[in-house]
């Protein structure tokens, strides 16, 4: 009980420092393929000591004010069901179910309290959001429902422990459509180019966040950064095999790094585009995968 605690204080930290170094690497990667110099690496976490710092000077009523801690919340609640390192804080049967209902509620929070600031951009973000969510999240879901078929289990534990043995046992290979459609998910989940309709700086100045500041948008960047070992670490366990502390976080940045040279180098979709290119091919892959595995 006493590891369970520990863990339950430590881990939460330690990806949260992860997930802004994460953060930062994706700034100076990308200025550094465009030919610039970049902010260095820990900048995001400057960012974040800096605006905890400040005052939260805008309110727009209590569900502005609750919407970043809903994000925060939920990110880390999803993050106490998935197995970081193989260390989950909670394992049963189902946690994967449980782990796909919780990664909703965090977005949905983020967008109850954008909605209430009143901001035009806000609301066009947490339409974009909304949308592109309806389209990403079908595809992911397929993806692991082959994966949950395949090992005829719905627990993280038990999907890892079947891919013991080393990289060739892993479920990149026989499930392989099923992983490229998960990947392909997972660019929109991440955020990334062409899929970062939802904050776009250039055409809605950040979207959902333009009315958040000081500690609002520092628990914001932590939400973030959270969300960016969640949804790269769901992708190490069904498909990666896991692996300890060390290795875990090899893989799961590995994954961010192939998002990362596809975002340096696609424009972005229009929201429409976005819509219909997940209904197409990717959900496509996504239900041949499935098709393989049931036949």
């Amino acid at each position: 009980m006493s590891d369970k605690i520990l863990w339950a204080i430590f881990m939460p930290i330690l990806v949260i420092f992860i997930g802004l170094i994460y953060m930062g690497l994706a700034r100076k990667i990308t200025a550094r393929i465009q030919n610039r110099y970049g902010p260095p690496f820990y900048q995001n976490i400057i960012d974040v000591i800096k605006l905890l710092s400040k005052k939260n000077t805008i309110s727009h009523g209590v569900m502005f004010d609750l919407g970043p801690i809903l994000a925060f919340t939920g990110a880390l609640l999803t993050l106490f069901f998935l197995p970081v390192g193989n260390k989950p804080l909670f394992s049963f049967q189902g946690d994967i179910i449980v782990v796909l209902y919780l990664m909703v509620i965090a977005p949905l929070g983020m967008a109850l309290g954008a909605g209430n600031s009143g901001n035009p951009n806000a609301a066009i973000g947490i339409a974009r959001a909304l949308t592109l969510m309806l389209g990403y999240e079908v595809v992911m879901v397929i993806a692991v429902v082959a994966v949950m078929i395949y090992d005829n289990t719905a627990s993280f534990m038990d999907i890892i422990n079947a891919q013991k043995g080393g990289i060739a046992h892993w479920h990149l290979w026989p499930l392989f459509l099923s992983a490229i459609a998960m990947d392909i998910a997972m660019q929109a989940m991440l955020g990334e180019k062409p899929f970062d309709q939802p904050i776009a700086p250039h055409e809605i100045a950040s979207g959902p966040m333009v009315e958040y500041g000081g500690r609002y948008l520092s628990m914001l960047q932590m939400y973030h950064s959270i969300g960016i070992i969640i949804e790269t670490g769901l992708f190490v366990n069904l498909f990666l095999g896991g692996g300890n502390l060390l290795w875990w976080f090899v893989k799961s940045f590995a994954v961010f790094f192939i998002a990362l040279l596809i975002n340096a180098v696609m424009p972005r979709f229009r929201i429409g585009q976005a819509f219909r290119f997940y209904w197409s091919y990717p959900a496509l892959i996504g239900i041949l995968g499935l098709i393989v595995i049931l036949v």
